[in-house]
């Protein structure tokens, strides 16, 4: 089982071409006249990807990454990379394990995870597909890939017992590391939380179903993104992997939307963040394999039930906007933690930092 350390390093021939191309990017014509409603609005675009091409320092930006210790690791025959922060705690920290979702990367981590390791010991890794970490060789479910973590914690990084935090994807993950392995589990938190699909023994409450035709009527809205993905990810991919004009505005799409910013995207995510996370994304030129988990979506089964203790800090974003706890409870036999703080969306860790380091504290920490 082969650990190496990891560090970012983008060739420079890579960095110039990517400026050339984002110099000639050619823009459309606006579809409506209001700001953003019809998605990316083209003249913040071009604002931004003019910063990109001409004031953004890329390496400067790198040594902020390389900053924290990478990893990459062979965990069932493939590279998982990493990020493994040690906890400054004498005799070591709990360990705990950070997962990202989409469009997302490790980088949505990085900065609770310094304010985590006064006790934890973190460990953030790249989802398969995305950035440094390798597709696995069969199809990607959130199931398969809480295996993955739990090889990778247990047995490369020999962790006993751990805790398993996150959102969108990553809240999928956690869960199943729950489900499938209560022995190894000192519980799981996530912000988004994933919810049963058996209403066949206990019929959904009025509460509970007013929230489900919430949710599907937001679907209707917003899913258009997701159908292209689930059904022809190869036809725009090759259009991200060409263009880093359109990656960046397919990225900042959902960023706009799904975060807590009243609509304000730099709000929550200033220029720079925005251009270090594309360009990850057009260096390993994997925005085209971080949609396999969309068009594999299908081969995901219903999380089983959950016995460890269960934590839920609710996103603030219009999909859970009314979730009632019976939801979760259904489950998780032992939610001890239910918070609706108001603040944060689906990138949360990122956008509340703080927010979420007293969220985790105060349900792993009498856990561990």
């Amino acid at each position: 089982m082969t650990v190496e350390a990891f560090e970012i390093s983008v060739a420079d021939d890579v960095l110039a071409d990517l400026r050339e191309r984002l110099r000639r990017t050619l823009y459309t014509t606006p579809s409506d006249s209001t700001f953003w409603a019809a998605g990316v609005d083209p003249g913040y675009l071009r604002e931004l990807v003019a910063y990109w091409a001409g004031e953004f320092d890329w390496r400067a930006a790198e040594a902020r990454l390389n900053a924290f210790p990478h990893f990459r690791a062979d965990v069932a025959g493939r590279k998982v990379h990493y990020v493994h922060l040690r906890s400054e705690r004498p005799g070591g920290g709990t360990p705990l394990v950070l997962t990202h979702g989409w469009p997302s990367s490790f980088v949505e981590m990085l900065r609770v995870a310094p304010l985590l390791t006064d006790r934890f010991d973190v460990v953030i890794p790249s989802l398969p597909g995305f950035l440094f970490s390798e597709l696995p060789r069969e199809k990607f479910t959130r199931r398969g890939t809480a295996e993955i973590w739990h090889e990778l914690m247990t047995e490369t990084l020999g962790y006993e017992r751990f805790g398993a935090f996150g959102g969108d994807i990553g809240g999928g993950v956690t869960q199943w590391l729950g489900a499938l392995f209560p022995q190894s589990l000192i519980g799981v938190h996530v912000t988004s939380a994933v919810l049963t699909t058996d209403f066949s023994e206990l019929p959904a409450t009025p509460e509970e179903q007013a929230y489900l035709d919430h949710l599907a009527a937001y679907d209707a809205r917003d899913q258009g993104y997701s159908e292209i993905m689930w059904t022809r990810p190869d036809t725009i991919a090759a259009a991200l992997a060409d263009s880093p004009a359109g990656l960046i505005a397919w990225i900042i799409d959902k960023y706009r939307d799904w975060s807590d910013c009243d609509g304000d995207l730099e709000k929550k995510w200033d220029k720079d963040t925005l251009c270090t996370v594309a360009t990850l994304y057009w260096a390993t030129a994997s925005i085209g394999t971080s949609f396999r988990q969309y068009y594999d979506y299908p081969a995901n089964r219903p999380v089983p039930p959950i016995s460890v203790p269960a934590a839920v800090t609710l996103s603030c974003e219009p999909a859970f906007a009314g979730l009632p706890r019976s939801l979760p409870e259904r489950l998780c036999s032992d939610l001890r933690h239910w918070s609706t703080p108001g603040r944060g969306g689906h990138f949360m860790a990122h956008e509340e930092p703080e927010q979420v380091s007293r969220e985790i504290h105060a349900f792993f920490g009498p856990l561990s």
